[in-house]
């Protein structure tokens, strides 16, 4: 596939503090590409230097192999709104498509038409300061993509959102993606990122942590668990054979048994003693959450992870 963004080998000092070390990626055109990490880990800084706010250090940030990115090929949504507050929502979208040199009457066209889909019809002449946090987030999106870029960077894009918004936003995020554009999500929300993203790079105090599609991570990195509803004893369950942790939540029924990297689910089921208490049982891989609590916290979830670079 097409790179349509690469980031090789990219280092950022400030003052005498590495903030980023050696970062490499890449994004393709028409893929969903996950940055992670929690916060102070590199994210924004990152970002910062693929929109050029901030330059590298060290290696070097390209579009289509070339060095200077064209601005007017890049959206960008950023974590916090930055839209002028006293100005009609119809203003500030075709003063932004004109700043990427967008020919204004297809902006408008656009607009109208995002506003219909995003349930805002009828709100082009509202100043952004009457506008719910919700809805000035769709207004920042459609900024974002008004003037159809290449490569969008979307930080936090669901934040604010009720569910059948952010059903919305998922839906035209998958749309313009089958469309060819490239696409860099950052989201503290690792449900909708498990859901969307094709692939994922992991940051953790400047450095890569994890870099590969969703599959591989699950497949390299994600221990099985398995859930167990029932009342059962916490020593008794430690016991078995190939647990490598046992959580149990308080006040409730149910046991979380962290399962080593070797177990084979379906003789390990066969295995388990008839007096443990079942009344419900789910078998999975822990959540890409949980990978992301395990590296931020060092929780152990995971005893071993592989070393990807897909």
């Amino acid at each position: 596939m097409e790179a349509m963004l690469s980031v090789n080998n990219v280092g950022k000092f400030f003052k005498d503090k590495k903030v980023l070390d050696q970062i490499s990626f890449e994004v393709q055109k028409g893929e969903i590409m996950a940055i992670l990490g929690p916060n102070g880990a590199g994210k924004s800084t990152t970002i910062r230097n693929i929109m050029g706010i901030m330059y590298p250090d060290e290696g070097t940030v390209s579009f289509h192999n070339r060095k200077e990115i064209p601005r007017n090929k890049i959206g960008y949504l950023p974590e916090e709104r930055g839209l002028y507050k006293n100005v009609k929502v119809m203003d500030i979208l075709l003063y932004l498509a004109d700043l990427k040199d967008y020919p204004l009457k297809k902006a408008r066209e656009r607009a109208l038409e995002y506003l219909k889909k995003f349930d805002l019809e009828g709100k082009e002449n509202v100043s952004v300061e009457e506008l719910s946090k919700g809805m000035g987030q769709k207004v920042q999106f459609i900024a974002s993509v008004l003037h159809e870029p290449e490569l969008l960077i979307l930080d936090e894009p669901f934040s604010g959102l009720d569910p059948v918004s952010q059903e919305l936003f998922k839906e035209e995020i998958r749309k313009l993606a089958k469309q060819g554009t490239a696409i860099l999500l950052s989201s503290h929300q690792m449900n909708l990122v498990e859901e969307m993203a094709d692939r994922l790079f992991m940051i953790h105090k400047g450095q890569k942590v994890i870099y590969g599609t969703m599959d591989e991570v699950k497949t390299q990195y994600a221990n099985f668990k398995c859930t167990i509803r029932g009342v059962n004893d916490l020593a008794m369950l430690q016991q078995l054979p190939d647990v490598h942790r046992v959580e149990q939540n308080e006040g409730t029924s149910t046991s979380v048994l962290y399962l080593t990297k070797e177990v084979q689910p379906a003789q390990w089921l066969k295995s388990l003693p008839d007096e443990i208490n079942i009344q419900e049982l789910v078998f999975d891989r822990i959540t890409l959450h949980e990978i992301f609590i395990d590296i931020a916290t060092g929780k152990n979830l995971v005893v071993e992870a592989g070393d990807l670079d897909a």
